[in-house]
């Protein structure tokens, strides 16, 4: 019985890793996200992905892509939490995803 459940649940973590890739699609227009970041974000931030001062406050889109712990799922957090200094912006769903398509767009190569 126990060996029979562990081909079940051997079998689901394999059905699951093929539909992996399915997880992994981005979301989101990255053109339309620059769009809004330029609207909105560039005040403050450098938008363009070319990071002039490695130390600037508040980082460029460009730094904040290239940080290893900004994943979709973390950067959707952080758009939709208030937080310091930064104006409370109410993105639609599609802005959110737009805006994080754009911002992973810029990650190194």
């Amino acid at each position: 019985m126990a060996f029979r459940r562990g081909l079940g649940l051997l079998a689901l973590g394999a059905s699951l890793l093929a539909t992996e890739p399915g997880w992994a699609q981005s979301v989101g227009d990255a053109r339309a996200g620059r769009e809004v970041a330029t609207t909105l974000c560039s005040q403050c931030h450098q938008i363009d992905g070319v990071d002039r001062d490695p130390g600037q406050m508040p980082p460029g889109f460009g730094a904040i892509a290239d940080m290893p712990s900004h994943t979709a799922l973390s950067l959707r957090i952080f758009l939709q939490t208030p937080h310091g200094n930064m104006p409370r912006y109410q993105l639609t769903r599609d802005e959110t995803d737009d805006v994080i398509a754009y911002i992973l767009s810029l990650r190194a190569r």
